[in-house]
């Protein structure tokens, strides 16, 4: 057994130069799942605009800032005896570009309806649903997905714990019980545990099928919290980079778009970070002495909300920022060395993004401008979903339905179909089911 084994038998061509890496990411690249990401909401759905982010070019972000964490380890810790084992750059993209594939249509919200419609049958999570892509659904073998290496499958499990195992028996998906003509998911209720799902045990099996039975045991424990779901405690090396890749790009990217769009007050962000951000106002001062003869933290606020060229201009401060304080931490219950070392960024600048993350959450996220778009999404992927499971033969698309039929009619086919539907195709979707124009034999399924 090796980290370049793949589930399905596969092996390169005398004359092919690629390595493992390689494969790998371009397989994700050329995979339909990633083509979708195009389509799908990353926090704001804007139609068809050619600059704010959508889930494809956050990946894109993420695989760059992964690289670029990579490349900072190597050179910042090149005597650590982590540094020998991190991974090479088209590796750790292909981890980058990956970690959102299972994301369903409209957002967190569309996860939750697709968790309360799978409550009887192995839950819903969207992490858990990349992996399904990958190992299952992907087109690049007979019978493994994308058939891809075991060690970049190992980066892109983040949450290695089963739904059966990370669930809190008490919190049980369920429809509020007070409005009398409307079915409205109970969102506390119904958020599915950060997990894998129960069907791709196999998969997970194999894929940790190197670590020794007590590591595989300590891989995948997880830790109680009062009133939520159990937290899942281990993640590879890889996993940890991709993981704080994304919490920058979040973090960072996320918050640009918002300032933009004038959905983040100048004075609220002032006092959501003021306290917050002393490693970063210590470098500008450093760095860009010029800048800063009078009050730093003002002239970065006034910064972000210039003209774009200066916006983007402390984005990227922003970013480097959080790029050269990665560092290792080590977990000596582990002997295997992908496990035993991680990733973290050092404790102010991990303190700094922590803030950027929370102000991007309370004031975009959860703002009533997004949440009624991610309410009207949810609903209508339930809709959907409800009418395929109760008529699929009738409903379905012919090539879904044959799956489904294969599989003895799991309700994880149409599941699989749903969550695989960009924002658009759910919205058309939900149209040609409900909405009262006559529609046309010829739109498109």
């Amino acid at each position: 057994m090796s980290w370049s084994e793949r589930r399905e038998g596969w092996t390169a061509q005398a004359e092919d130069a690629r390595d493992d890496g390689d494969i790998d990411y371009g397989r994700v690249i050329h995979s339909s799942s990633f083509r979708r990401l195009q389509g799908k909401t990353q926090i704001l759905n804007l139609g068809d605009s050619d600059f704010y982010r959508t889930r494809l070019t956050h990946s894109l972000e993420v695989a760059q800032i992964a690289a670029g964490l990579t490349k900072q380890l190597a050179k910042s810790f090149a005597e650590h005896p982590a540094a020998s084992h991190l991974p090479d750059r088209s590796m750790i993209q292909a981890i980058g570009c990956s970690h959102d594939l299972g994301h369903p249509p409209f957002g967190h919200g569309g996860e939750i309806a697709l968790n309360y419609c799978m409550r009887s049958h192995g839950g819903f999570e969207g992490n858990g649903q990349t992996l399904r892509i990958l190992s299952r659904l992907e087109s690049f073998s007979a019978n493994a997905g994308a058939n891809l290496s075991r060690r970049t499958m190992l980066g892109m499990l983040k949450y290695p714990v089963a739904y059966s195992q990370a669930r809190n028996p008490a919190l049980v998906p369920k429809l509020f019980s007070g409005p009398t003509t409307l079915d409205i998911i109970d969102d506390a209720a119904s958020i599915p545990p950060k997990c894998y799902m129960d069907s791709e045990r196999d998969v997970v099996e194999w894929i940790i099928k190197t670590f020794s039975t007590a590591e595989r045991d300590e891989f995948q424990t997880c830790d109680p919290a009062a009133g939520k779901h159990h937290k899942p405690r281990h993640k590879s090396l890889d996993c940890s980079i991709m993981d704080a890749a994304d919490d920058i790009a979040y973090g960072v990217h996320d918050l640009e778009d918002a300032i933009a769009l004038g959905l983040i007050d100048k004075e609220i962000l002032s006092a959501a970070l003021l306290d917050k951000c002393p490693s970063f106002l210590d470098a500008l001062k450093s760095k860009y002495p010029d800048e800063t003869e009078n009050n730093v933290f003002s002239n970065m606020v006034e910064g972000l909300y210039a003209g774009s060229s200066m916006r983007k201009r402390f984005i990227s401060r922003l970013v480097h920022h959080f790029i050269t304080a990665a560092e290792f931490v080590e977990h000596d219950a582990f002997d295997e060395p992908l496990v035993r070392y991680r990733m973290t960024l050092k404790k102010p600048q991990g303190d700094f993004l922590k803030a950027l993350k929370r102000l991007v959450a309370d004031e975009v996220i959860f703002s009533p401008n997004v949440q009624h778009l991610e309410f009207k999404g949810q609903t209508m992927v339930l809709s959907v979903f409800e009418a395929l499971q109760v008529d699929p033969k009738r409903l379905l698309p012919r090539d879904a339905y044959a799956k489904f039929a294969a599989a003895n009619n799991d309700p994880r086919i149409i599941c699989d179909h749903v969550a695989g539907m960009t924002d658009t195709y759910l919205l058309r979707t939900y149209e040609r089911l409900f909405a009262p124009r006559m529609g046309s034999v010829f739109d498109k399924l």
